[in-house]
């Protein structure tokens, strides 16, 4: 199996593409902008006690107080408490953490209201981010996360992944890592550690210790309150640090910075790896040159067709996610009802796999399968979704079909599903029904080219549109194209985009910067 990622840098967003032989398996797409990620760590102030629910919401800087169970505060939320005071007691000088003094372990029985008061500044970690009408879910146990290593600041043991089986390695490891821990921190050693030698993970231990000092070093320099002290590592390099494997064949990045970024990280993980971080210079926009954007429209929506013809139909609700399989149009096999119900189900399964790792659908998600009334077939079709899923990282447990024929799933959720709307609104009418004469669509864009060349004087620029609207302006010798070019300069350029609906149109410029070229009227009315 081939594996290659697909890194879409815009200027607002970041979207990554997992691709194993060649199909899509996991999306990711987030604001540049966004700044509460699961990993980030803040310095904030409780807002509320809730001795109710033996909680308090706490103020991060997001619209909805964020949320803090007394049981998440971590064993030791003392030492953290005091350390902060220490730290914030003198702005000049930094109180250093290896005489830090470590207190009593938290009682597991305890009350919010005994440790924290409204008002009272704490050091917490985001573990789940805002979802639906809920805050995030915060910690207060920190960690820092590395390729081979988690830091644990306060802590006192090293752990060894258990799924490193073999005693003699994790005997390796363990006293490895107690060998060069700095003190008053634990370690939790990570799966990929195994057969490491000392002089990596020593390496990264280090970095994972000058990120908790540079966090510490910004609590005492800053007084606003709530203030971000460490920021996970950005979308790009954190999905590869978590997904990275040595069957990798390529990462295609279009962005310059972006691609050091990876090609940096790469370097200092996998340094015989570093080659496969490409720059990807084409004149198509890159999920278009690697059949990304296709995928995504067939993959996303509330119907997904898959093989024969059978389709999967995907709703949320609060509560969970629902989805039910249907067999269409498909022909019916030789062998029966039976048979034929079997082979659309373990279709199903293998979509449904793809789709629960490419939506990052989480909590509690319920498939109707079609009723089989041999139990080996039901026993097949359960097996099939277990060995589906071993490739998925997110936790998850899944239950035999019940007697109504449906199976029962959890997974993990940390984050929001990711929900693409593949359907297209009419960018000429903005839904309204009613559009200018579309054979005058080239003379509209002609005019915005004279108006971008002659009066703004922007001489180099791009312009993206539908694929079909592309080859119409490119037919011929003396095409469309060619014309604007002898008319307005060589740096006139058109580019088909399949993201883009059918006249829908985006100028950028030589920097790739986004030109908004929408007149009054369309502004008007697509508000």
């Amino acid at each position: 199996m081939t594996s290659e990622v697909i890194i879409d840098v815009q200027q607002k967003s970041i979207s990554i593409a997992l691709l194993e032989d060649k199909l899509l398996v996991e999306y990711q797409n987030e604001p540049r902008e966004a700044s509460f990620s699961v990993g980030n760590i803040y310095i904030a102030k409780v807002k509320k006690l809730m001795p109710g629910l033996n909680a308090c919401f706490v103020d991060v800087g997001y619209e909805r107080d964020a949320f803090l169970h007394y049981l998440d505060l971590g064993t030791q939320f003392n030492s953290y408490a005091k350390y902060l005071k220490q730290v914030q007691s003198d702005r000049k000088k930094l109180f250093p953490f290896a005489k830090a003094s470590r207190l009593p372990d938290l009682k597991k029985d305890g009350t919010i209201q005994q440790v924290l008061s409204v008002g009272q500044e704490v050091l917490v970690q985001i573990v789940k981010e805002p979802i639906s009408t809920k805050g995030p879910r915060l910690t207060g146990e920190l960690s820092f996360a590395g390729r081979y290593l988690v830091l644990m600041p306060f802590g006192d043991k090293v752990s060894v992944s258990s799924k490193i089986k073999s005693s003699e390695e994790r005997a390796r490891l363990k006293q490895l890592i107690q060998s060069i821990k700095p003190r008053n921190c634990g370690v939790i050693v990570r799966t990929v550690a195994e057969g490491k030698r000392v002089a990596e993970l020593d390496g990264e231990l280090k970095i994972l210790m000058k990120r908790w000092e540079d966090a510490i070093l910004k609590v005492q320099k800053t007084q606003k309150r709530p203030q971000l002290v460490f920021e996970e590592t950005g979308r790009a390099v954190a999905l590869l640090r978590d997904l990275f494997n040595p069957s990798y064949q390529n990462i295609y990045v279009n962005d310059e910075e972006i691609c050091k970024q990876v090609r940096n990280y790469v370097s200092l993980i996998a340094p015989d790896k570093a080659n496969i971080v490409k720059f990807y210079t084409g004149k198509l926009p890159i999920f278009d040159n690697f059949g990304v954007t296709k995928q995504i429209k067939s993959s996303f929506g509330k119907t997904v067709n898959y093989k024969h013809g059978a389709y999967l139909i995907i709703e949320h609700t609060e509560a969970m996610h629902v989805v039910d399989v249907n067999s269409g149009n498909r022909s019916r096999s030789g062998n029966g009802q039976e048979q034929n119900a079997l082979e659309t189900n373990l279709g199903a399964a293998d979509e449904l796999a793809r789709q629960l790792r490419l939506r990052d659908m989480g909590g509690i998600i319920v498939v109707d399968f079609i009723d089989m009334n041999l139990a080996e077939d039901r026993q097949m079709l359960y097996e099939r979704m277990c060995k589906n899923m071993q490739k998925d990282r997110a936790r998850h447990n899944i239950l035999p079909l019940s007697k109504f024929g449906l199976m029962q799933i959890t997974r993990q959720r940390v984050r929001p599903a990711m929900d693409v709307n593949v359907e297209e609104t009419c960018p000429t009418c903005n839904g309204t029904g009613k559009i200018k004469s579309s054979i005058l669509f080239t003379d509209q864009l002609e005019r915005k080219i004279d108006y971008l060349v002659n009066k703004i004087g922007i001489k180099h620029f791009t312009l993206y549109v539908h694929p079909y609207v592309a080859a119409y302006i490119n037919q011929g010798v003396v095409s469309l194209k060619r014309k604007w070019q002898f008319k307005y300069g060589m740096g006139v350029k058109v580019i088909p985009s399949q993201k883009l609906a059918f006249l829908q149109y985006e100028f950028y410029d030589s920097k790739h910067e986004f030109i908004d070229m929408k007149e009054e009227i369309e502004t008007k009315s697509s508000i």
